[in-house]
């Protein structure tokens, strides 16, 4: 379903394109949730997927994760098909945070960022100094040095994602996809989420796509803002070409005002209220 709408979708910004959705279907049995949509993600971007609930954020990015394949059209990873390309390579590129992460009862902070290193080790290859090392940049990094004894069952939501992010991190990925890093965590800790990984982004040089529901969190920290509905892209652009009133009505349901943040200057959108 393609939305008519002031915005029609513009084309990806200029750049190598790390990963590629071509004409993919995505479904759950025989539930389709994304059907027949494109959409290019270029090195060092910052992308946020944005749409109402239910529209196929989430299957998209699982889907770009290689955690299920589309039943039509592939994905790309470096322009190969990542359906053929052999798991350990994949991990190498790309790490996926899901929404929920779980680590095993009584695994430690140290532990669980150490698992990152498992896609660079093989019968050949042990665990080395070098792996130490990165581990411990990553808990420094990250400022979770001083936690890596602690189990993570007994973290706060805000240093969870920390530790996955310190994980993610030591797996030495140049694509990071995360999937509602944000959710449960008050708006304090949501903010020390999204400054990290905009730090992974601006410092580390990582290409980075997030699924967000906060709209003004979401124009404040991507560069670039992709908008779904039922299972559709519908606009892709800046935040200033997306986050349109227009935009806002058609795909949310929502009469809102869109005004410059004062903080950042980026939109802020002022709902009024639900259209239907």
């Amino acid at each position: 379903m393609t939305i008519e709408t002031d915005l029609a979708p513009t084309a990806a910004p200029t750049g190598r394109v790390r990963l590629a959705a071509e004409h993919v279907r995505l479904a759950y049995d025989e539930r389709v949730v994304v059907d027949d949509l494109d959409l290019e993600l270029t090195e060092g971007s910052f992308t946020a997927i944005v749409g109402p609930n239910g529209c196929g954020k989430s299957t998209l990015l699982r889907a770009l994760g290689r955690l299920l394949r589309p039943s039509a059209g592939q994905v790309l990873l470096d322009g190969r098909a990542i359906a053929r390309t052999p798991t350990r390579e994949v991990a190498q590129v790309l790490g996926l945070l899901p929404q929920t992460p779980i680590a095993p009862e009584g695994l430690t902070v140290g532990d669980l960022v150490a698992r990152g290193r498992h896609p660079h080790q093989s019968w050949l290859r042990q665990w080395s100094r070098d792996d130490e090392a990165v581990v411990a940049e990553a808990l420094s990094w990250t400022d979770m040095a001083d936690l890596a004894d602690r189990p993570v069952d007994a973290l706060s939501g805000g240093q969870r994602q920390r530790a996955w992010i310190s994980m993610a991190l030591a797996q030495g990925t140049d694509l990071l996809l995360l999937d509602e890093p944000t959710t449960y965590l008050d708006l304090s800790h949501q903010i020390d989420v999204l400054e990290l990984v905009g730090r992974l982004h601006a410092e580390r040089g990582r290409t980075v796509v997030v699924v967000l529901h906060d709209l003004n969190l979401a124009a404040r920290y991507a560069q670039r803002l992709v908008a779904m509905k039922d299972g559709a892209l519908v606009a892709s652009g800046s935040p200033h070409e997306v986050l349109t009133e227009q935009l806002l009505a058609d795909v949310f349901d929502l009469e809102a005002r869109v005004v410059p943040d004062p903080v950042t200057g980026t939109p802020m959108v002022v709902p009024v209220r639900r259209l239907r």
